[in-house]
């Protein structure tokens, strides 16, 4: 079973990218790089991190079904000045979790937990589709620990208004073509549990986002899973954000137009904030 939004990128295109970026840097497998991989005790499980460069740390956070390696076509651009910190969140990759329930506000709480363990007071963030989520959440209940975040793809509740109706109805279909299944595998139950994160989270209040202190960058396509005015909701509840949709592209912002992408990021990090 795998997760809807990788539905409307297709496998064999989405490896390629990757694959791709890989065989320009030294053929880095990121998210099977035994030199640069290591395992933290994060509440109760174990994540799995790769941690690249040196600098102001920056943590990279993946969306659902994905893992780490989904930043091929960024990682190598920031490691040039930051301490890139990539990570598999929980119940993805290589960070196993048996348990039977996911919440956005548990993985935020472990990227929290994973920056106190790596004695890392604060750092800077980049989050794609749930992983842009948990970047919000993250900076919600952990606000010392966000410099700024860039959240590219993210919504705020599961319906067809944080998502493009299209994809929130292949969601149903996928929800009851599934439900009464008897899941047996370790496999098919996580499969469905990332699943049913998304079908039934995110559920963030417009009001919430008042609680984001950083300064945020909100990027969306516009031709994204979130429509364009979900997005731009998000971008007006946070106090000191910017909004950037990126023209002629879809859900992959930071692959689809990589370069672009990776340099308004770092020059968003690198420079003050100025809300015009």
């Amino acid at each position: 079973m795998m997760p809807l939004k990788t539905l409307f990128v297709t496998a064999a295109l989405f490896i390629a990218f990757v694959q791709m970026g890989c065989s320009q840097e030294k053929a880095i497998t990121y998210g099977n790089n035994a030199a640069a991989g290591k395992y933290y005790d994060v509440r109760g499980i174990k994540l799995y991190t790769e941690t690249y460069g040196s600098g102001k740390p920056l943590l990279f956070i993946h969306g659902n079904g994905g893992s780490m390696g989904s930043f091929a076509n960024n990682i190598p651009y920031f490691a040039k000045k930051y301490k890139v910190i990539a990570v598999d969140s929980r119940a993805h990759g290589k960070s196993v979790d048996m348990a039977d329930s996911l919440s956005f506000e548990q993985m935020a709480d472990d990227f929290a937990g994973l920056l106190d363990v790596m004695h890392i007071d604060s750092a800077y963030v980049i989050g794609w589709s749930d992983g842009g989520i948990n970047a919000l959440e993250l900076a919600m209940r952990h606000p010392k620990k966000v410099i700024k975040l860039a959240s590219t793809g993210a919504n705020l509740w599961p319906d067809s208004t944080g998502l493009i109706p299209q994809y929130w109805k292949e969601e149903q279909k996928q929800f009851e073509k599934n439900k009464n299944i008897v899941l047996r595998s370790a496999k098919d139950k996580n499969d469905w549990k990332i699943f049913l994160l998304d079908w039934l989270q995110p559920n963030i209040k417009l009001a919430e986002l008042k609680k984001i202190q950083c300064p945020s960058l909100i990027i969306g396509g516009d031709h994204d899973l979130i429509p364009v005015p979900h997005t731009v909701q998000i971008y007006q509840g946070i106090s000191k954000a910017y909004l950037w949709i990126v023209p002629n592209s879809g859900h992959g912002t930071l692959v689809e137009h990589k370069d672009e992408f990776n340099k308004i990021v770092d020059d968003f990090f690198q420079q003050p904030f100025n809300k015009r």
